[in-house]
């Protein structure tokens, strides 16, 4: 597949990161040559300096054979103009970053569709869904849904509780739980495996579990905690991200909402209906004591600063907030954090760069989701007729070993899968993958 990237900041970065090594031919486009030298010495990809609003730049980027185009630049009208000239100009998808949600009203939605935008990607919209999806899941550093919950990965390092420690896979399952969750993969020491029924658990490990809705509350166990239902909840932060969390949070919890910008906490007020905005400065620990930390049963820190963000986590871990979820802005952070005790870190980049991915697999995919804490992919799969993972059971069928199916989806009916499971024509199917296998997924799926 031919893919250019309209873009070399964080997110066409990680979007070239991910793709170096799948047999695509990638061109990026961006004005700072610079960025793109840095891009070229890490990754086999091909670099066109100037506007992704040119013309020319565009033809010189071969933008008429390209199968996917995508524009990520950090000006959302920038990203819209060039996604209709590459369209104009031959290409056969394009897609779009943007940082404003009216663009996704269907009508408006439409209106891009038939100017040449295909999709549209609005990171602080898929970080505020990743959130409140982490909110309920005690012990669980990143969840990912998929059929609208129908299925789920759980993400969960396993602390001293556990009380699957020391036990083995097969060991930590009840014969009736098998059929509700699957242990897909587990990382230890930086190393990700598929996990066989005789491996055993320590602490320490992360472990990554599929469960449909009934096996959620099963899988608390390898967390070590009760289950969290977060009736108090202190955001720290009112832009975008904020804002889209308050106002899903506000239906079912008492939401109390800081910023220090004092003209958008009147803003906030006003579009927010149930949250109590408060104008203060969350950087200070005597501010979070008087808005009634203490009593939080959650902590969210979305500021436009990391620093702010993990070390109002971290005091608020200390004053004895159960769950903390910190957003930063580069990704290398993600993995400085891991250890600190903040028990989730977000990145909208990253979010959108996966969401983005789903565009370049050559199958049907729903969903696709890149995992920060290990080289690995989950993939939902719909299934084509005739598809070769459909000619057996998944133990006959020679299915990649650095890949697991986790569970399938048929008629509205959400199950997990094992060796016996036989995958059929438009079932919905959730794949756990390593960077190893995902080339050869696309051989069973189409």
């Amino acid at each position: 597949m031919k893919i250019i990237i309209g873009g070399a900041g964080a997110v066409g970065y990680q979007i070239t990161k991910m793709l170096s090594g799948e047999n695509h031919e990638v061109v990026v486009v961006d004005i700072d040559e610079e960025s793109l030298n840095v891009l070229s010495s890490q990754y086999d990809v091909l670099t066109v300096t100037g506007s992704i609003t040119s013309f020319n730049v565009l033809k010189q980027s071969g933008v008429k054979n390209a199968d996917l185009f995508v524009a990520v630049a950090s000006n959302m009208e920038v990203n819209m103009m060039a996604c209709i000239l590459a369209k104009r100009l031959g290409a056969q998808r394009t897609v779009a970053r943007i940082d404003s949600a009216e663009y996704l009203n269907p009508t408006n939605r439409s209106h891009c569709i038939g100017m040449g935008v295909d999709a549209l990607v609005y990171p602080q919209m898929l970080a505020a869904r990743e959130i409140v999806n982490l909110l309920t899941q005690t012990g669980t550093s990143e969840v990912f849904n998929f059929s609208q919950g129908m299925l789920s990965l759980h993400v969960i390092k396993l602390n001293k509780n556990a009380s699957v420690i020391n036990r083995t896979v097969v060991e930590s399952t009840q014969v009736e739980e098998k059929l509700l969750y699957r242990v897909v993969a587990i990382t230890r020491d930086g190393e990700t495996i598929i996990p066989r029924a005789s491996d055993i658990f320590k602490e320490g490990d992360v472990v990554y579990v599929i469960a449909n809705q009934k096996g959620i509350s099963k899988i608390t166990k390898y967390s070590g905690h009760e289950k969290l239902e977060p009736e108090n909840i202190m955001i720290l932060g009112g832009g975008r991200i904020g804002f889209r969390t308050s106002s899903v949070l506000e239906k079912t919890a008492n939401v109390k909402l800081i910023d220090y910008d004092k003209s958008r906490c009147f803003e906030l007020t006003d579009m927010l209906s149930d949250s109590l905005v408060i104008y203060g400065d969350g950087r200070d620990t005597e501010t979070l004591v008087q808005e009634g930390i203490e009593n939080m049963d959650a902590f969210i820190a979305v500021t436009g600063d990391s620093e702010i963000n993990i070390l109002t986590c971290l005091q608020a871990k200390k004053m004895g907030v159960r769950k903390t979820i910190a957003a930063v802005e580069s990704i290398d952070y993600i993995s400085l954090t891991e250890n600190m005790g903040i028990d989730a870190i977000i990145n909208k980049k990253l979010i959108a760069a996966s969401y983005i991915l789903r565009f370049t697999i050559n199958a049907d995919v729903s969903s696709f989701m890149s995992l920060t804490a290990t080289d690995a992919e989950v993939f939902e799969f719909i299934v084509r007729p005739g598809a070769k993972i459909t000619k057996g059971k998944l133990k006959d069928i020679n299915f990649p070993k650095d890949a697991v199916v986790g569970g399938f989806i048929r008629k509205k009916t959400a199950f997990t899968a094992d060796g016996n499971t036989h995958i059929k024509a438009n079932d919905h199917v959730v794949v756990f993958s390593l960077s190893t296998a995902v080339n050869k997924l696309e051989e069973f799926f189409n």
